[in-house]
């Protein structure tokens, strides 16, 4: 048993620390022994009142008493039942806002004498007390994984309880700073990663799914393949986001060759392309929080420096909402599809239309047409594409390279895209121009197989709408 000079040996000063630890944790549940409003959860028998737990956590100025107090509540919150929990999360956007007569004493202040002091005590005023019961929260032991699950239940009871909204805004507010990217710490991941990482790839990968062990290994073990991962210090063993990239000779057009168990493995060293096929969050209570543009840059600069021999960096992307919106544009009988047009997208009703070749050499051109159109003129109010993935790559400087017909066939595929994948190109001298273009003018980037398309869109008299396209990057 080692001694740290201090008179007392560390097996007896940590049970010194356990001990105490357990008579401030019964403390605190006698404290909270009464309960109401369905906020209550047993715990060691007693009757646990998150909301008065709460409060009672807001006034405490003792550290160690607060630690374990939070862990108490972050403990009850996980055993209620999905009702309870949605009651305290209604009760935490209701009551624990910000003080009005604060507020009104500080705007007082403000307004006799705007000095620096008053615009503290004015910020401070104005600050929701749940946020500072967040941060309390989070001092506790998973702490900060617990909130990102608490989040979640906040996602998921946000249609059915509008006025959850504030709770939410607090949520992403301070996960925003929590999660800076200062915070993260890229790691490579492969197949001597541990399994508990491993784990959770095979759970999240939420664009090609991973149908087991072997899938795993044909995706991290090959000496062109690669698999990088963001992580926060306080969520050690889950990966917040990762992105599979395979190295290759030229730019992919299909995700079966990259999947393949018998693909040719390609020497690193003589690869010209990194290829980003798959990118996944893997925590639902952190939507919104954005990092992922930050992973794509880091592993583009990281692979650069390993492989100088690497002068392309491009994604094999999903066109998720695609085949929904041609539903949508086919029915409404939107003026843009003519005769032949809507004569060959009946074809997309047939089964298996993709197993025959007449069938997908008429539909070939028009699908990649209308994605052409879907990409560029179908754009929400603020407008940016409709489409969610086009949004981040755009977002993040890329260019919208090429449309690759029948890229994935995998039923997930034909059924979200009718088949069609899309490559983003990062060109690394003109990722910062597109980015600014993008956010600043809403204009996408893109490469010569689309601008094509929208020029012979434009130049066809009964497809004309009088829109500007794009200003091409």
């Amino acid at each position: 048993m080692k001694s740290f000079g201090t008179g007392i040996a560390t097996g007896s000063m940590s049970a010194i620390v356990a001990e105490m630890m357990q008579n401030l944790a019964a403390r605190s549940r006698a404290m909270l022994r009464r309960g109401h409003d369905g906020n209550r959860r047993r715990a060691d028998g007693a009757e646990f009142d998150l909301v008065s737990a709460g409060e009672s956590l807001l006034s405490r100025r003792g550290e160690a008493s607060g630690v374990v107090l939070a862990r108490l509540m972050l403990d009850a919150y996980a055993r209620q039942a999905p009702a309870d929990k949605r009651g305290f999360l209604l009760a935490l956007a209701d009551g624990f806002g910000a003080n009005r007569e604060l507020i009104e004493e500080a705007l007082g202040t403000y307004r006799d004498n705007p000095n620096p002091a008053a615009i503290k005590a004015l910020h401070h005023a104005t600050e929701p007390r749940r946020q500072e019961l967040m941060r309390r929260l989070n001092l506790a032991p998973g702490g900060t994984a617990a909130l990102v699950r608490m989040r979640e239940d906040t996602l998921g009871a946000l249609t059915a309880c509008p006025e959850l909204k504030p709770l939410d805004d607090d949520f992403v507010h301070l996960f925003s700073s929590w999660f800076n990217r200062g915070f993260l710490q890229l790691k490579p991941i492969d197949w001597t990663t541990s399994a508990s990482i491993l784990e959770k790839i095979i759970r999240y990968e939420a664009v090609h799914a991973i149908t087991d062990w072997q899938d795993l290994r044909n995706r991290l073990e090959p000496a062109d393949r690669r698999c990088f991962g963001f992580f926060h210090p306080q969520l050690a063993d889950e990966p917040l986001i990762f992105v599979e990239v395979a190295l290759t000779r030229g730019m992919s057009e299909a995700i079966a060759p990259l999947l393949d168990y018998d693909h040719e493995v390609v020497a690193p060293e003589t690869a010209t392309t990194a290829v980003f096929y798959s990118i996944s969050n893997t925590q639902k209570g952190l939507a919104g929080v954005s990092f992922g543009n930050f992973l794509i840059k880091q592993v583009v600069e990281d692979l650069k420096l390993a492989l100088p021999n690497l002068e392309t960096f491009v994604t094999l992307s999903p066109v998720p909402g695609f085949a929904h919106w041609l539903a949508r544009e086919r029915k409404e009988e939107s003026s843009w599809i003519d005769d032949a047009t809507r004569a060959a997208l009946a074809l997309l009703d047939e089964p298996d239309w993709h197993k025959d070749a007449e069938k997908t050499e008429m539909l070939r051109p028009v699908l990649v047409a209308a994605a052409a159109r879907y990409y560029i003129l179908a754009k929400r109010g603020d407008g940016r594409p409709i489409d969610p993935v086009a949004r981040f790559h755009l977002g993040n400087g890329a260019r919208l390279e090429r449309i690759n017909f029948l890229g994935d066939i995998s039923a997930k595929g034909l059924s979200q895209s009718h088949g069609l994948l899309v490559n983003y190109l990062y060109a690394l001298d003109d990722i910062e121009k597109n980015h600014e273009l993008f956010f600043e003018h809403a204009e996408i980037a893109t490469g010569a197989q689309i601008r094509k398309m929208l020029r012979d869109e434009a130049a066809a008299p009964s497809r004309a709408n009088g829109t500007t396209l794009v200003n091409a990057g």
